[in-house]
């Protein structure tokens, strides 16, 4: 009886990291402003609406928010951005100090 030898499966290359050429369209470029987010998601993917609550109320007294872009993505890359911004929020407190939360929103948006 011959044994086979059974030669165990080389580990996974290690990720690399490679710089990427960044194009942006001169409209797009500029970026928008946004001073809230309401996110929602199903099985295959996460919805990021990015809002601006104006100050003004509109005729009856209610918040008026306009959806300023719509970023539609995989749950896994969600999950990696909510880590790229736990990461940059802890830079920026350790470089420029705690952020404080906004309390301004109105209480139906909070």
């Amino acid at each position: 009886m011959v044994a086979a030898m059974v030669k165990p499966e080389d580990p996974p290359p290690a990720p690399t990291t490679q710089p990427i050429a960044i194009q942006a369209d001169a409209n797009v470029a500029p970026g928008v402003y946004s001073n809230l987010m309401m996110i929602s998601h199903r099985r295959e993917e996460f919805v990021l609406d990015f809002l601006f609550v104006q100050p003004q109320r509109g005729p009856g007294g209610e918040a008026v928010a306009s959806l300023r872009s719509r970023v539609v993505t995989t749950p896994e890359h969600t999950k990696r951005v909510l880590r790229a911004l736990e990461e940059n929020v802890r830079r920026y407190e350790a470089a420029f100090g705690t952020i404080q939360e906004a309390t301004d929103l109105p209480s139906v948006l909070q």
